[in-house]
């Protein structure tokens, strides 16, 4: 993950805000001018603060968008019951790899669906996972702590019995010891009954992408650092891709993305991502500084400019964020209503931004769905039932 990705110093600020009141709301004094075309009932913004775990706050209030879809009620649910397996399930595959393997708090959205799939969920008051003396989430000194105890344990030449259990004491000890069973509305649940009883399927969701280094319509292991369960997805062209995300919003469904957010264009202080036809070298100050003061005209992208991007690095998966609307700036362009994981007083917009359809084509590494947001066609070409 690039440094203005998930580790932003300035995140501390914590601010729950239901995004209830539309685009008349945060946005109605923004110099885009913004008009919603459609927004989908989410819950409170949250704040990753100093950790790197995006990928769960991102996926997590997909998870709780979803419930709401399906009928289900508003819930804080908590991502560090998530984080907590995903670290264990790391280390140990480190370990497998002789230290070889990607360890990090870096992740991708399935990790939030493997995790529910295989331990479930429990509301967030039953595990905060602030196990260290802090009001806020926290993981610079664990995240040293975690790396140094892994490394440790493979530069011995055989592997004790004990380091497994010493690996999962360090976890515990920072975030908290796993709950078997909570009380949630007059009934006792263990997190996989919970997960049963919110009628929750993670094997209703699919992740897909869009490169041409891979045949499209088919599945394959996405090169990218944080998918250290080497999880597949599917290919489509950025056309379709496209697609799939516009039928989601339109009908309901809405969106985790995986992008990358270390463009100039990108200004979750100014709240919005855009992506200027005119190369950023080549503006004036005064041209540079109207980018955010008024909409202008953004780049036509390619799936090769997509490709190219993706294959010298200018675009990696270095943040996820939710995407739960769409809206048309006064020039016409497409925008979707984007909720960040920087708390709901990171910015003047709630923790919100609007991303550019131009920037979000070039930008995004990979997307999570619900199998039931992809049009008819598509998911006939993908094979998926």
């Amino acid at each position: 993950m690039k440094k203005n990705g998930s580790f932003r110093t300035w995140m501390t600020v914590v601010g729950l805000t239901l995004f209830s009141t539309g685009l008349s709301g945060q946005f109605a004094d923004h110099p885009y001018h913004f008009t919603q075309i459609k927004k989908i009932p989410t819950t409170p913004v949250k704040a990753q603060n100093r950790t790197g775990t995006c990928w769960c706050f991102a996926t997590t209030s997909f998870v709780e968008t979803e419930i709401l879809r399906m009928g289900g009620p508003e819930l804080d649910l908590s991502e560090m019951f998530t984080v907590e397996h995903a670290y264990r399930h790391k280390g140990r595959l480190y370990v497998r790899y002789h230290g070889l393997a990607n360890f990090g708090p870096g992740g991708q959205a399935h990790d939030v669906m493997n995790m529910i799939r295989d331990y479930g969920m429990v509301p967030e008051r039953v595990y905060p996972g602030k196990n260290y003396g802090d009001t806020l989430h926290n993981h610079s000194e664990l995240n040293r702590v975690l790396e140094d105890y892994l490394k440790g344990v493979v530069k011995g030449r055989r592997l004790t019995t004990a380091w497994d259990r010493g690996f999962t004491a360090v976890v515990h000890a920072y975030l908290g010891d796993e709950p078997t069973s909570f009380e949630y509305d007059g009934q006792t649940y263990t997190p996989a009954s919970f997960r049963d009883h919110l009628k929750f399927n993670p094997d209703d969701y699919v992740e897909l992408t869009s490169y041409t280094h891979h045949p499209f319509y088919r599945r394959f292991v996405l090169e990218v650092p944080d998918n250290w369960s080497h999880d597949l997805y599917y290919n489509l062209p950025i056309d379709e891709l496209m697609q799939v995300i516009d039928h989601a919003l339109a009908n309901g469904y809405s969106v985790a993305w995986d992008g990358d957010v270390s463009e100039r264009g990108f200004s979750h202080s100014k709240g919005v991502a855009v992506l200027p036809a005119k190369p950023w070298e080549q503006m004036s100050r005064e041209e540079a500084d109207s980018v955010f003061k008024h909409p202008v005209k953004e780049l036509q992208v390619t799936q090769a400019m997509r490709q190219k991007a993706f294959d010298d690095y200018a675009t990696t998966d270095d943040h996820l964020m939710h995407l739960v609307g769409t809206a048309r700036d006064a020039n016409g362009t497409k925008y979707y209503l984007t909720k960040n994981s920087w708390g709901a007083a990171s910015n003047d917009y709630g923790g919100y931004l609007m991303m550019s359809e131009p920037y979000v084509r070039l930008e995004t590494i990979a997307i999570l769905v619900h199998k039931d947001a992809l049009p008819k066609e598509i998911r006939k070409k993908l094979g998926i039932r």
